[in-house]
């Protein structure tokens, strides 16, 4: 067969698999009306969120391409098995592989119509914004949707009917909705659910798609995550291409236990590769978090082996002090002051990217390292009230961990990018001074 007539066979398989789809009740209910029903049902609980559904978009558009992917997909391959579509494609001449890669290409296209039809609906029911980067989003989906569709191959290798599909399907679903970080916030689990949603992909799917809509790095800091699913989607799909049943006679065998065992193992080492990284830190919910801050806590907190204002770390000038470059700090401190960071978002993660900004400074010894650290306190006097700055920088000293840091800031002119952990470390170095000031602990 020459490459016209096999592209052109491809292409009418394609667009044929469309339409049985969308003239297939179960397609469109597990591909639209289920995602659509979750995201009614996200929209009940926290449309009082300001902007409303803005931090739960990564665990709806998760849920989407988990329906599809998990239940769609194996429920059309399974119900062509049984009608014996399968088994008549494999005397075609057209290699079998190819069709198969043609029905994952129209369920991505699927899905993918469900996601983008999912961020509509948020938008123009609840006024859910855009993602910040639209760009980043369909990066971060492809992966989301080939591990999940990995998982979907393995689904209807192992079905032997329709039915068996919607019992294996609640495997890898409920697992992921009540524990894994998809459904439930990570923030309302208990720690050691978090630990074990670490070993799911929908966690590192929903940390991917989530931070496209509200990080302002965007996915400049999931490359693990995009990693985790790359990991599983590979190890899944290699699983299911291997026991992909063409006809319904054909059954499991002893070695199908082997290569499940694959796929499970994946799950295992990303787990145990986020433990050793310290990825599997519990989540604490930042909204709620700074506001139980005692003042008997702020007390608590000794500033006794802090390193001065003019020792190499942690380096901040005295107020009102001129800079050696006055023209060039100036357009530092306008910048600081338009930075999206600094701006949008809530207080406790506003506070913690300036904090940030600080702390990037000082680790690649800024020429203005310590007029930079001024200007930030400055600014979060300036943005944040007295008494919630004080709460917010209690609990980033107390909860270092908490929360998301900013590792590089370009457009202030801040071009090092510094490991997280020496971030988070300097970021509460400048905490205490700034809470010693506010307190009248630490005089300037």
């Amino acid at each position: 067969m020459n490459r016209g007539a096999l592209f052109s066979g491809l292409l009418g398989h394609f667009l044929l698999t469309l339409q049985l789809n969308l003239r297939s009740k179960q397609a469109l209910i597990y591909g639209y009306l289920v995602p659509i029903f979750f995201l009614l049902a996200f929209g009940s609980v926290f449309r009082a969120d300001t902007p409303p559904l803005l931090a739960e978009m990564g665990q709806i558009l998760t849920i989407s391409i988990l329906g599809g992917a998990c239940f769609g997909l194996p429920t059309a391959l399974v119900a062509e098995r049984e009608r014996g579509v399968w088994r008549r494609y494999r005397l075609l001449p057209v290699p079998t592989l190819y069709l198969v890669i043609s029905t994952l290409v129209a369920r991505l296209l699927i899905v993918g119509s469900a996601v983008v039809l999912q961020i509509l609906l948020a938008h123009f029911i609840y006024r859910t914004p855009f993602p910040v980067h639209p760009g980043q989003l369909v990066a971060a989906f492809l992966p989301v949707a080939f591990a999940f569709m990995g998982l979907g191959l393995v689904v209807a290798a192992l079905a032997d009917d329709v039915p068996a599909v919607q019992a294996l399907g609640q495997c890898f679903f409920l697992p992921m909705i009540l524990i894994g970080g998809v459904g439930v916030p990570l923030v309302a689990l208990p720690g050691w659910t978090q630990r074990l949603a670490g070993f799911m992909p929908g966690r590192y799917a929903v940390d991917a798609l989530q931070r496209c809509f509200t990080d302002p790095l965007g996915l400049n800091q999931a490359g693990f995550s995009l990693l985790a699913l790359g990991v599983i989607g590979a190890a899944a799909s290699v699983v299911g291409a291997k026991l992909f049943r063409w006809d319904t006679g054909r059954r499991t065998t002893r070695t199908t236990g082997l290569w499940l065992l694959l796929a499970v193992l994946s799950w295992i080492a990303v787990g145990a590769a986020a433990a050793f990284t310290g990825r599997l830190q519990p989540v604490v919910s930042d909204a709620t978090s700074f506001d139980t801050i005692t003042a008997a806590q702020m007390d608590a907190i000794t500033y006794e082996d802090l390193p001065g204002d003019n020792e190499l770390v942690t380096r901040l000038s005295p107020p009102f002090s001129r800079s050696a470059d006055p023209r060039r700090f100036d357009e530092f401190v306008a910048k600081l002051t338009a930075w999206p960071p600094a701006q949008t978002g809530e207080a406790g993660q506003k506070v913690r990217n300036l904090l940030s900004v600080a702390a990037i400074a000082d680790i690649a010894a800024d020429l203005h390292e310590a007029e930079i650290g001024r200007a930030v306190f400055d600014e979060l006097q300036e943005r944040v009230a007295r008494d919630q700055l004080r709460r917010i920088l209690t609990w980033i000293i107390l909860f270092p961990d908490a929360g998301n840091v900013i590792t590089t800031a370009p457009e202030l002119g801040l071009k090092r990018h510094p490991p997280e952990n020496i971030v988070r470390e300097r970021s509460v170095l400048y905490a205490k001074k700034y809470l010693g000031r506010l307190l009248g602990k630490i005089h300037d």
